[in-house]
């Protein structure tokens, strides 16, 4: 998700009151969310970040990817076919005004603002139709960065098609139109025959002259050539087959996961029955919860109360993790090289001496405690308990109450306790 707000048009019967679609994109979270599809198919080291809103349709990553524009010095492209490929990607052209999604153009010289970047654009130069050099820029200030031996733009949308698509789907949405109108007809819902035609060719309007609409989402079964009933494409679609899920308060995410195919189809209802939307918008939906674990792999459920779900999922194999409640964290650990490791810990010793603080020195075996007896002869106070030891904890703390310097423990193995200083 990437709005700040975010109401979802939707129909009251009883007042007879339509709610528009009403909405305010968080820029920042919109460059994100680009930047995670965009790396998802380019890149493996990827780690996305998303709510439960993530299971909602998204444009198909086929499609998406088809829209790549990939550009290189010393490539021929007509610059206004470039231009009109810009803006079916749609990119904003904008000369005065230079933002992220638009691009301007000064001469030979096409200035782009990717969808997915914040600090830097991209530069094209041509001489005549071909491009003679490309330069990452500051959109800011202009000034050239580096220069690229080669760029890669994406859409400014994830609900993007190519003209022979955009056809394909104007004709399907014609066909359904005439259809659903006929039925409505049928059934002496004139109100609602007019205002589903006078909305849904007004869409088909835009789409055939923009590319897009408002709301193309709702013709997104269409764009993507999918069959009634089937999912919708999601950010799930846009990770390759072997990743890992974390899903983090599992008891509260995972029954959300559940309810919202039910809430939204519930709103979409109303909107198809009383002629606000064609019925292929309720293809338009968040997966279902079986859905949803078909496309997932590997997943790690986390929380500090699993429902019975988790734990059933997880087949008795539960990791539990301990926060101490004070908020105070685990030491570093350092591992260190086993050759000198008598020689380094007198260094730790003196080191801690000077500051006036104190060792602790955890062992366990017959070689650990041949060195620690070393350590007897030199001139440091010292507490050394030598025997094998059931309560680790008590001996610490008798070794606070003594003030001494230098504590050693000969642990027994069981205890599993690690070399510290």
């Amino acid at each position: 998700s990437y709005y700040d707000y975010y109401q979802p048009e939707a129909y009251v019967p009883r007042s007879d009151t339509f709610i528009e679609k009403d909405s305010s994109v968080n820029e920042r979270i919109d460059r994100l969310r680009h930047s995670a599809t965009r790396s998802l198919l380019i890149r493996r080291d990827v780690i996305i970040v998303a709510s439960v809103s993530c299971i909602y349709g998204l444009g198909s990553p086929e499609a998406y990817n088809k829209m790549l524009l990939v550009l290189q010095p010393g490539q021929e492209y007509d610059r206004e076919l470039l231009l009109r490929k810009l803006v079916t990607m749609q990119y904003d052209r904008n000369d005065i005004d230079f933002y992220r999604g638009s691009f301007r153009v000064r001469g030979d010289t096409v200035d782009i603002f990717p969808a997915y970047e914040d600090e830097t654009a991209v530069r094209l130069e041509f001489f005549d139709n071909e491009i003679e050099r490309i330069s990452e820029i500051d959109p800011l200030r202009g000034k050239v960065l580096r220069e690229m031996p080669k760029v890669g733009i994406f859409p400014n949308s994830h609900y993007v098609a190519d003209r022979e698509t955009l056809e394909r789907a104007v004709n399907d949405i014609r066909l359904e139109l005439k259809e659903r109108t006929e039925e409505l007809r049928g059934l002496n819902k004139l109100l609602e025959e007019q205002r589903l035609s006078q909305r849904t060719l007004y869409d088909i309007e835009m789409i055939q002259h923009l590319g897009f609409c408002s709301g193309i989402e709702n013709y997104s079964r269409h764009l993507d050539g999918r069959a009634p009933g089937t999912p919708p494409a999601t950010l799930l679609d846009y990770f390759p087959e072997n990743f890992v899920t974390f899903i983090d308060e599992s008891h509260q995410t995972v029954p959300q996961l559940g309810a919202m195919y039910k809430g939204d189809r519930s709103r979409k209802q109303t909107l198809v029955e009383y002629g606000f939307r064609l019925p292929s918008a309720l293809d338009n939906r968040p997966l279902k919860f079986d859905e949803v674990t078909e496309r997932l792999g590997q997943v790690v459920y986390v929380s500090a109360t699993p429902a019975d779900y988790e734990l059933d999922k997880a087949g008795g194999v539960v990791v539990e993790q301990v926060i101490r409640p004070t908020g105070l964290i685990d030491p570093d650990v350092e591992v260190r090289p086993a050759t000198e490791q008598v020689d380094d810990l007198l260094d730790e010793i003196r080191e801690r001496i000077e500051r006036n603080e104190r060792v602790l020195i955890t062992s366990h075996g017959g070689t650990m405690r041949a060195a620690l007896c070393l350590l007897m002869d030199l001139p440091i106070e010292k507490y050394y308990y030598r025997f094998d030891i059931h309560n680790a904890s008590l001996c610490v703390v008798q070794f606070g109450k003594m003030g001494g310097r230098l504590l050693g423990l000969n642990l027994r193995k069981e205890e599993h306790w690690h070399f510290e200083y």
